[in-house]
């Protein structure tokens, strides 16, 4: 490969890690509102992302006001503070079983979606917990 070609294709790749970077950052921005999406492993995956292709966008993520705090955290083995746990499973609950009542018809999905539920609560209760 030449080396204009090898600039072009890490030029490519660059860019592919800075776009799916700040996906990764959007999904993760809607997991702080949507219980189902995980915040933390989208936020990390944007930094991997992002470490790889843009040092500034990088450096914005981790000292990031709202999504920093996560990365940080959890490159301490911190956890989450005890408040975002019940905020977390709390909307958790009250949005599947609104779901389940009111939205979602079909039985199966209803019975899938309080597995789920069940699951993300089990998952959250297993991480380490700080106030």
């Amino acid at each position: 490969m030449t080396k204009k070609n090898e600039r072009i294709s890490n030029q490519l790749l660059k860019w592919l890690l800075l776009i799916f970077g700040t996906i990764f950052v959007g999904l993760g921005f809607l997991g702080i509102f949507l219980p189902i999406l995980p915040t933390t492993p989208f936020l990390l995956l944007a930094a991997a992302c992002y470490a790889r292709s843009s040092t500034k966008f990088y450096n914005w993520l981790i000292k990031n006001k709202w999504f920093g705090v996560y990365i940080q955290n959890y490159r301490k083995g911190k956890g989450f503070p005890v408040k975002v746990k019940i905020f977390t499973i709390s909307i958790l609950w009250i949005t599947t079983l609104f779901s389940v009542l009111y939205i979602i018809y079909l039985f199966w999905i209803k019975i899938i979606s309080i597995i789920i539920a069940f699951g993300v609560t089990i998952h959250i209760f297993t991480i380490k917990t700080y106030s």
